[in-house]
């Protein structure tokens, strides 16, 4: 009951004998297994992107940039992955409560429509929404990308929507329909019909694991040449931010190639049974045992793939929760006038180092620099922070209360010498 494309097969009374096979060993166990592991991902993921009173008190006295495009991006693939997460436990619950319904979808030109209904229906929902993850996971790539090649706008968000949710409908239908010619209550055997279903399902994983290291490895090659840029030398804190980056990066390729990978293995000793004229074959033992091992651990890493993202993009942010109307409107007030604040100081405190407010600082001590001696400021760090309202790259870093005090001293430092 995960994200497999073996739920939309099943929904078949003729499926192929391979689908039958997983399908079908230990069903109760394995539904059990993925509304555990859906719940937990789905109670986490909405703990995670809730209201912490900690950010309060840490931000709340500074004024907030505008939440960026990359921000956004990264609420989107979070929730996702919850409504993902919330139809593998529909589908697993129904499976396990009712199951005379699930019965009823192995019976050819069965007059009941309900059973087939749900099945096609579930199995959409789930793939709709994991798909939409993959596309936005790529989408986010190119933000970042984008933002250092100083080629990201205000307009991007909307492209973004158009393309992933564009995509993710066309492809979860054209398969869908394919897959179900002439109709759900019989479709054609053999395993020609259903590769494009698996091929639609697939593509943006697999674009995922493919392009997106190599356009994070290019972000951090181009993050790394820009800051060196700014005063023409790399100090502690640019190599600091630059790690940063890195490890960002590196965690969230690391959760997806953890959480989806499994499923290519699967799909892969899965087509390999289904090419062989006996899958209960003797020398066929081990990929039968190795395809059962990989389908249950999908059934547990890919429903957890929500809340380990949340780990791999925020960090663990906390269970202290703010419910607090009133501090959150005061919140929101900090973050609106915080554009009206531009001859302020402006520092970078908290558990969240944004790269805008970061390249932000440098170019408003850039243009100081401009008054003085007439120089124009940095065309990288100005197209970059003009885009920075649309796009950024959000870093999460720890740093101590001694940090904090000396922010305050620098800004009291900063307001006496231009008192003075």
């Amino acid at each position: 009951m995960m994200a497999s494309p073996r739920l939309e097969t099943f929904c078949c009374p003729n499926r192929d004998a391979s689908t039958e096979f997983v399908i079908t060993f230990q069903p109760l166990f394995f539904g059990a297994i993925c509304i555990g592991s859906a719940s937990l991902s789905l109670i986490f993921s909405i703990l995670q992107i809730l209201p912490k009173r900690r950010g309060y008190r840490r931000l709340g006295q500074y004024p907030l940039p505008k939440p960026a495009s990359s921000s956004r991006i990264l609420f989107i693939i979070t929730i996702c992955d919850i409504l993902g997460c919330a139809g593998i436990i529909v589908r697993s619950s129904i499976w396990l409560g009712l199951p005379n319904l699930i019965t009823g979808i192995s019976v050819a030109n069965n007059s009941d429509v309900w059973p087939e209904v749900f099945c096609v229906g579930s199995a959409m929902w789930i793939q709709l929404f994991f798909s939409a993850s993959f596309w936005w996971t790529f989408c986010y790539a190119v933000d970042v990308f984008l933002v250092v090649k100083r080629s990201a706008g205000i307009s991007t968000i909307v492209l973004y929507h158009m393309i992933t949710w564009g995509l993710a409908v066309l492809l979860c239908v054209e398969g869908i329909a394919m897959l179900y010619y002439p109709s759900i209550s019989s479709c054609e055997d053999g395993l020609q019909h259903a590769v494009p279903h698996y091929i639609t399902t697939y593509a943006p994983l697999l674009l995922v694991l493919i392009v997106n290291p190599m356009l994070f490895a290019r972000t951090v090659s181009a993050v790394t040449s820009l800051l060196k840029g700014r005063q023409g030398i790399y100090t502690e804190n640019e190599r600091r931010l630059g790690t940063e980056i890195k490890i960002r990066f590196f965690k969230i390729m690391l959760v997806f190639f953890v959480c989806w990978l499994p499923n290519i293995i699967n799909e892969s000793l899965l087509f390999y049974l289904e090419m062989q004229t006996d899958i209960k074959a003797g020398d066929l033992k081990n990929v039968r045992n190795a395809a059962l091992i990989t389908w249950f651990i999908m059934g547990i890493l890919n429903p957890m793939s929500g809340f380990l993202n949340t780990l791999a993009f925020h960090g663990w942010t906390g269970l202290d929760i703010d419910c607090s109307l009133q501090r959150r409107r005061e919140l929101a007030w900090d973050s609106s006038t915080s554009a009206a604040n531009v001859g302020g100081y402006n520092p970078i405190v908290g558990s969240t180092l944004l790269y805008q407010s970061h390249v932000q600082d440098a170019k408003n001590m850039t243009g100081k620099n401009m008054t003085g001696n007439g120089q124009p400021p940095s065309d990288a760090i100005s197209v970059l922070s003009e885009g920075s309202e649309s796009s950024t790259i959000e870093i999460h870093m720890s740093t101590e209360h001694r940090d904090y005090e000396d922010i305050d001293a620098d800004g009291e430092s900063l307001g006496s010498s231009a008192k003075h």
